[in-house]
């Protein structure tokens, strides 16, 4: 079990974790999880998280939990890394995809949220609130019931009618908005302002990118500790994607890997901020206008971790790319009619983005690639 203390994305002031940790307190910005894990105590630990019963919980030295204390947990984590042998040997890649459809709520979200629900729940929090383009929604309302606590969730009102039903069946209250996620995270403050509601935002508290990162040392793990050649990562919020970057950090750090995995962000064309700001050699990416995309996860106008993807990027000598929706849904339809993977439009993305980064010469024959599935089809 960990030791841990926070420190700021972008002024790297460290901070003492406790109830209701969010933002940077000196210049509001997102704080990441640091662990003091000995580098000669790597070997350990790997084979610590190998004879451990499966779930992302076993990777415990490296997330925000401590030796006496137990979980939030609906079994999520170990989701399988498939190889895609059909749409692989078409692209001249050694293709691969980490589905995240297998989570107990559908998506990857399940991850984020156990983490940042379980060390709220260990805090004291006692009531949750959360602005969603959908999954983040569901999972938190499961997460919450779970946990035994009541949660609240301002979601847009174009959102799958299915999402809204799961949400309220576990549980949690929710209200529709005429708007996006941004119109939701305001109106979700808003409400944790007057009611002390803890707010789980997106990269607004620093746990649901050590749940994500849960991912990225699966997949190591499953490849027996030789990180991929890049990943390609459907890219909203991007907790998953800095979340990758940052494992890949710990295990190095740890004496388990060596080299590194390029990242590529993915985003639909009709809200591409995180593309638009790479193409501009921004270090933020300005909000993205009149936004459109029925890839809901990927409607995000505004990342508060926008300078930590960006930054990701550029230390991975990765790219952002955008795709067409209809793109994305080829790539769905592609992934589930040639390979068997159950796929959102999200994971569509990924494939649509892996096949123009093959004609363009950003991945080369041969290389290993992973793609990230990160919900299955019945979300929607």
């Amino acid at each position: 079990m960990s030791q841990f203390h926070l420190e700021c994305g972008r002024c790297a002031s460290r901070s003492e974790p406790g109830p209701r940790a969010n933002l940077c307190p000196r210049c509001d910005s997102p704080q990441l999880v640091r662990y003091q894990v000995p580098h000669s105590a790597g070997n350990v630990v790997r084979e610590a998280w190998r004879d451990r019963p499966r779930g992302m919980w076993r990777f415990s030295e490296i997330l925000p939990i401590r030796a006496h204390e137990l979980p939030v947990s609906l079994g999520e984590g170990d989701t399988p890394l498939i190889e895609l042998t059909r749409l692989g040997a078409e692209l001249g890649l050694d293709l691969w995809v980490k589905d995240e459809g297998r989570n107990p709520t559908g998506s990857f979200k399940d991850r984020g949220i156990g983490a940042a629900v379980t060390r709220a729940a260990l805090d004291g929090v006692e009531s949750f609130v959360i602005p969603s383009a959908g999954n983040a929604a569901a999972a938190l309302a499961a997460y919450a019931a779970r946990a035994g606590i009541p949660a609240s969730v301002f979601i847009p009102c174009d959102t799958p009618p299915g999402v809204v039903r799961r949400c309220r069946e576990f549980g949690a209250d929710v209200t529709e908005v005429d708007g996006l996620i941004t119109d939701c995270g305001r109106l979700a403050a808003e409400h944790a302002a007057s009611t002390g509601a803890f707010d789980l935002s997106t990269l607004r508290e620093p746990y649901r990118v050590e749940g994500k990162k849960t991912m990225m040392l699966e997949i190591v793990e499953t490849l027996d500790w030789k990180p991929p050649d890049a990943i390609v990562y459907p890219t909203g919020g991007g907790t998953g994607l800095i979340g990758s970057w940052k494992a890949l950090e710990e295990l190095r750090n740890l004496g388990l890997i060596e080299g590194g995995t390029r990242m590529y962000a993915v985003q639909s064309s009709g809200c591409a901020p995180i593309v638009r700001a790479w193409r501009e050699g921004l270090d933020e990416a300005p909000t993205w206008g009149d936004a459109q995309t029925q890839a809901w996860g990927l409607r995000v106008p505004a990342a508060r971790g926008d300078f930590l993807i960006i930054r990701a990027l550029r230390a991975t000598t990765g790219s952002a790319i955008a795709v067409s929706d209809d793109a994305m849904r080829e790539g769905a339809r592609l992934l589930g009619s040639r390979e068997g993977i159950n796929a959102a439009i999200e994971g569509g993305a990924t494939l649509a983005a892996a096949r123009l980064l093959r004609d363009t010469g950003q991945l080369s024959e041969g290389e290993r690639v992973v793609l990230f599935n990160t919900g299955n089809m019945l979300t929607y």
